[in-house]
């Protein structure tokens, strides 16, 4: 069977960055590997564009360019804020909020996004909230492990609420809809 949409793919991978010889960013094996529905939006659409009509048992390796991964890095995207923000009961968490440390944050819209601690000054936190691998091409090793269908069960989260349709509600009748079994809606 081959990659295709809505098949589950297993496989295992070494990551590394800038090319074959970069430093290890992740690795995954056969007892411990990547499953991902194909074609859903859940991965890189360039690394998922690489895999397309592989078979079980295929090796691959893959270079993605920075601008086709994670998108390079973007200056406004680091922003120093007041260190006021992160006080709680009088006390700023001087561990917490060290350099390196990675503090999930929401905007005023409220849209979650995580920010990785650049540098501490007295009043001020310099905050970057680029994805940690903007900037950064990525190389791909590995080998498909398995391709099959997927099961109703493993698409449902591809299907919004499970009727099909990503626009509806809890409240929503989806027997009309015709979504048959599994609507949880």
């Amino acid at each position: 069977m081959t990659i295709a949409v809505n098949k589950m793919v297993t496989l295992s991978y070494t990551l590394r960055s800038n090319n074959n010889e970069g430093d290890i960013i992740e690795q995954t094996s056969t007892d411990n590997p990547l499953k991902f529905v194909f074609g859903i939006g859940n991965m890189l659409p360039m690394f998922e564009s690489n895999l397309i009509g592989l078979k079980q048992g295929e090796d691959f390796e893959m270079q993605l360019k920075a601008e086709e991964a994670y998108g390079e890095t973007d200056p406004n995207a680091i922003v120093e804020l007041d260190k006021s923000l992160f006080v709680v009961d009088g006390v700023f968490d001087e561990e917490r909020f060290s350099i390196g440390s990675q503090i999930p944050m929401q905007t005023s819209d409220g849209q979650r996004l995580n920010g990785i601690v650049e540098g501490i000054e007295d009043d001020k936190l310099k905050m970057n909230f680029n994805h940690p691998l903007a900037g950064v091409d990525l190389h791909f090793t590995g080998n498909i492990i398995e391709v099959r269908d997927a099961t109703e069960e493993e698409l449902a989260p591809a299907m919004g609420c499970g009727c099909g349709s990503s626009g509806c509600e809890p409240e929503d009748d989806c027997s009309s809809q015709g979504c048959g079994s599994g609507c949880d809606c």
